[in-house]
């Protein structure tokens, strides 16, 4: 199970998306959630499916890939689906007990379940293309217009960045420690759900001390650099947009356009 779990995952790569500006990438993704909220049919969210499938393709990452990091959510999905199903009234499908399935549960259901698929894999195909370093650069440069309202725009991306980065580190370690307690007799998976939870006790209590640890030696290497936080800070990369990054903006205000137009005209399928 920890094993399946992606996020936070950089994949090198020489593909359009990874050589796209890391500013353009986040604005991209930003834009891309705000339109699937202007989804309400199932041909609106057939453009976005094409449009994610096509970003997927163009970025050269393996579709097994996102489809994993969907993966570790897919109770959240059905439990969404379900939620829908039995609680929206309307033209019935079934009972079950005291739970009664409509049509229009049905198609809300699917159409959310839809949603959160897509708003997990375009968020994680950022991070599949966008190193840690140029992830920390792109969220500075775009809240750098907010230092004049005291918003420590590079703190704050250095810590969104650096725990985005930590978390493939802590399910190894995750994975390493359950590992060794279940070599020592322990049981992870049998029993009720209280007793599961007290079986993680062994897990947790290694695991924050190992996290401890890491940021302990984390803060001693980044004061021995001399790291003073973003002042007077220079980079060997500079963040520069190019021709890529029109072409990129050119194509969401497209999609925006689209979906726009399928909105007000009502176009269905």
């Amino acid at each position: 199970m920890l094993n399946d779990i992606t996020l936070g995952q950089y994949f090198p790569g020489k593909s359009p998306i990874h050589l796209l500006d890391p500013r353009t990438k986040i604005l991209a993704v930003v834009a891309y959630i705000s339109t699937i909220f202007l989804a309400e049919d199932y041909l609106a969210y057939g453009i976005l499916i094409a449009f994610a499938a096509l970003a997927v393709g163009v970025s050269q990452i393996p579709f097994r890939m996102v489809l994993k990091s969907i993966k570790p959510l897919w109770i959240i999905i059905i439990l969404t689906l379900a939620i829908h199903v039995f609680s929206t009234p309307g033209s019935v499908i079934f009972s079950l007990g005291p739970l009664t399935a409509t049509q229009e549960g049905a198609r809300t259901g699917i159409l959310m379940s839809i949603r959160l698929v897509l708003l997990i894999a375009v968020s994680s195909l950022l991070t599949f293309t966008t190193s840690p370093i140029a992830l920390t650069d792109g969220i500075e440069r775009l809240l750098n217009p907010f230092r004049r309202l005291g918003v420590p725009a590079h703190e704050l991306a250095m810590m969104m960045t650096i725990a985005l980065r930590f978390i493939p580190t802590l399910l190894e370690e995750a994975d390493r420690i359950m590992k060794a307690q279940m070599a020592r007799g322990a049981d992870f998976s049998s029993g009720n759900m209280l007793n599961r939870a007290k079986s993680m006790v062994p897990l947790l209590v290694p695991l924050f001390i190992s996290a401890f640890r890491r940021a302990d030696e984390l803060a001693v290497a980044m004061e021995a650099r001399c790291y003073r936080g973003g002042e007077n800070r220079t980079r060997m990369k500079e963040l520069r947009m190019g021709t890529r990054d029109a072409v990129a903006a050119g194509t969401f205000i497209i999609l925006i356009a689209v979906l726009t137009l399928v909105k007000v005209y009502k176009i269905t399928l």
